[in-house]
């Protein structure tokens, strides 16, 4: 049986893609530090051997004592339709990572499909997809919204340029807040340097999105690691906590809900995350 510590999907911040026709991978990504672990069988395949990979995924994910995501083709292709016919009711799906989202309708027909308690997470990923952000927060299935960066830069002819990006990086964080949701998982970063992939995983942070995807497990630490509340944070938030508490729970001024509100936050995930005060 394996056994690792994760983090749920909701506080999840680093998402480790995994080439689904590599199946010789699986065991040693799942190990990784990553909080969740998605097996890629949609842009990662080639379309001839779309069914040789879904059918390694599949015999992975009948062993319930692991639970693995995994990114499915999206709703206009032939492949969606046999996707979640042969993940519906498997005991390792922990949820699936639609690709291409551009409609509510797309998460929820993909929901249904697959039993209707399976999460669908929406990868949202075209200029139309980000439009329709808060339709898509709001349908019956979503789970979380993530940003499939490279494909929207591709589909609008964007750069990577931080204040290019931040529109559709905050169109989500909005559409999230809308929709009930977690915050939102932001795309990856393609180069291998870690300074680089620690200053995007702070703008991350500083727009409002929760997660990023990454395309290395020697990512993921680094990730986890910005993402997560920082040891002063941790500290300032038990102290608010431990003065309130000592002063009867008396809001004292307007400044003091938003500030417990903020403290409770930081508190539950530090104790997710496992970050000591400072």
């Amino acid at each position: 049986m394996t056994t690792r510590r994760r983090v749920g999907p909701a506080d999840a911040r680093s998402w480790l893609l995994v080439n689904g026709a590599r199946p010789e991978l699986f065991a040693e990504r799942y190990a990784s530090r990553a909080d969740q672990v998605v097996l890629d069988i949609e842009d990662a395949v080639d379309p001839a051997r779309k069914d040789e990979a879904r059918a390694g995924v599949v015999d992975w994910l009948r062993d319930g004592d692991r639970s693995t995501w995994v990114r499915i083709n999206d709703h206009s292709t032939p492949f969606w339709e046999d996707d979640v016919a042969a993940l519906a009711g498997l005991p390792g799906l922990a949820g699936v990572m639609l690709a291409k989202t551009e409609a509510g309708e797309h998460v929820t027909e993909t929901f249904d499909r697959l039993g209707g308690s399976t999460p669908v997470l929406a990868l949202v990923e075209s200029a139309l997809g980000i439009e329709e952000a808060v339709t898509i927060a709001r349908a019956r299935g979503a789970f979380r919204l993530a940003f499939g960066s490279g494909d929207y830069r591709r589909d609008t002819g964007t750069s990577a340029d931080e204040l290019a990006m931040a529109y559709p990086r905050s169109r989500l964080v909005v559409a999230s807040r809308i929709g009930g949701l977690p915050g939102p998982i932001d795309g990856p970063t393609v180069s291998t340097s870690h300074p680089v992939l620690r200053e995007q995983s702070a703008v991350t942070v500083t727009l409002g999105l929760t997660g990023k995807l990454c395309l290395d497990p020697e990512q993921a630490p680094v990730i986890n690691e910005v993402i997560s509340p920082a040891p002063s944070d941790v500290a300032w938030a038990l102290d608010f906590l431990a003065d309130f508490e000592a002063r009867g729970q008396v809001i004292r001024d307007g400044s003091d809900l938003p500030r417990l509100g903020r403290a409770r936050k930081i508190q539950r995930l530090a104790e997710t995350f496992g970050v000591r005060p400072a």
